[in-house]
């Protein structure tokens, strides 16, 4: 019987320890936290969205921007449909809804975090309070794993599993960088993923709060497109938020050193031409308004006085003074609203962290150190990270169930 440290009782800590304990191993779950996963208790809005109804391994895999060859094994041990199998027998129904992004039946993470907690204990393994703060080795090897109060807890091997930087708050705070750091392995720049993003145009605190449903976006770096998706967005004090805008963050990779923008189509359902003569129809209606008071039908009340004033149309003028090539500027721009990002949200505020742990310093096939023979990773403290819809839950419970099985 191996005597096992699993560090961290997020996602990743909490799975692992549970299958390492049914493989009849001694396991100790060390948690900073009062309770674990608080981080998966805030996912997806409180619902937590635990996987992605994604099938095919290499479409799978597409889902991954950062370092994807190296979760082929771990996918192909465990894959999404595994972990909502896993989820049915632990008696948490699940549903799949747009984007094939697999929620709780219940909508409630907390329903994800008690079956897991369940799992956890009920196959076993311990589970203590405390910040796990240096590794006392022998050699190549880790002998025991001591707390910050000078506790030591001798371990055969040992899984951090300790999530990256962002949401401080739920216990991320990037202690496992440091217990890497500490036997050798070297951390890849950290940065935010998943994340709000800034932006530098004058009209932006005018739009603070501003939610808009069913708009597409394109987002371009240096004038091309890298990313495009449809959806919800918002926009707050410092840019913009919501879904789309955390998935188009995942592209970016050269803040600073390009160019980046995104184009809102604020009206996808209709095309230039179609567009136009809906405007030409309102206009009719409202032919003696003023053009402040002509828009109140085709957009929100927040956004009128912002294109009034990028259309470069007078507020007072009249609709039906307004030219043909006014109207078409007018249609141009409800079609490609241009906001400039010039950085992003702070890494506490991502969802994921990018950036982590070296891949090339771990085993693809097991989760083992490369440089300390008992010592493994899984989930977020890895550099790895996939888009937003589940993924980064799924590598958190891919490479756990590797780690598991292997040590």
């Amino acid at each position: 019987m191996a005597k096992i440290v699993v560090i961290g009782a997020g996602a990743a800590g909490l799975l692992c320890a549970a299958k390492s304990a049914l493989k009849g191993n001694d396991v100790t779950v060390i948690e900073k936290m009062e309770r674990p996963a608080r981080k998966l208790m805030i996912t997806g809005k409180g619902r937590c969205n635990v996987t992605n109804a994604t099938f095919e391994l290499e479409e799978l895999i597409s889902y991954v921007p950062t370092n994807p060859r190296f979760l082929y094994s771990a996918f192909s041990n465990f894959m999404t449909y595994d972990t909502m199998a896993l989820f049915e027998e632990l008696g948490v129904p699940l549903k799949i809804e747009r984007g094939n992004r697999v929620f709780p039946e219940s909508d409630k993470a907390v329903d994800i975090v008690d079956a897991l907690v369940n799992y956890c204990k009920s196959s076993g393994a311990q589970m203590i309070r405390g910040t796990a703060r240096a590794f006392e080795c022998d050699g190549n090897k880790i002998t025991s794993v001591i707390l910050e109060d000078k506790i030591k807890i001798p371990c055969d091997k040992v899984a951090v599993c300790t999530g990256g930087k962002s949401y401080p708050l739920t216990g991320s705070t990037g202690d496992g960088y440091a217990l890497a750091k500490s036997v050798g392995h070297t951390v890849t720049e950290i940065k935010p993923s998943l994340v709000p993003l800034v932006c530098s145009n004058h009209f932006i605190p005018k739009l603070q709060g501003l939610s808009l449903k069913n708009i597409s976006i394109s987002l371009l770096e240096n004038e091309k497109e890298i990313y495009s998706d449809f959806g919800e967005m918002l926009f707050t004090h410092y840019g913009l938020s919501g879904p789309v805008i955390l998935s188009a963050s995942s592209h970016i990779r050269n803040m600073g050193k390009k160019q980046y923008k995104v184009i809102i189509d604020l009206k996808p359902a209709l095309d230039e031409q179609a567009l136009d003569k809906r405007i030409q129809r309102d206009f009719t209606e409202l032919s003696n308004k003023d053009f402040i008071n002509s828009l109140n039908k085709l957009l929100p009340k927040k956004l009128i006085p912002v294109i009034v004033l990028l259309s470069g149309i007078s507020p007072s003028t009249k609709v039906n003074q307004i030219t043909k090539e006014e109207r078409h500027k007018l249609v141009y721009l409800i079609k490609n609203f241009e906001v400039n990002i010039s950085g992003f949200r702070p890494v506490e505020e991502a969802i994921v962290t990018s950036g982590g742990i070296n891949v090339k310093e771990i085993d693809p096939r097991t989760m083992k150190s490369k440089i300390i023979d008992n010592l493994y990773f899984a989930g977020e403290v890895i550099d790895v990270d996939a888009y937003t819809g589940g993924f980064n839950l799924q590598i958190a419970f891919s490479t756990a169930v590797l780690c598991a099985e292997n040590m």
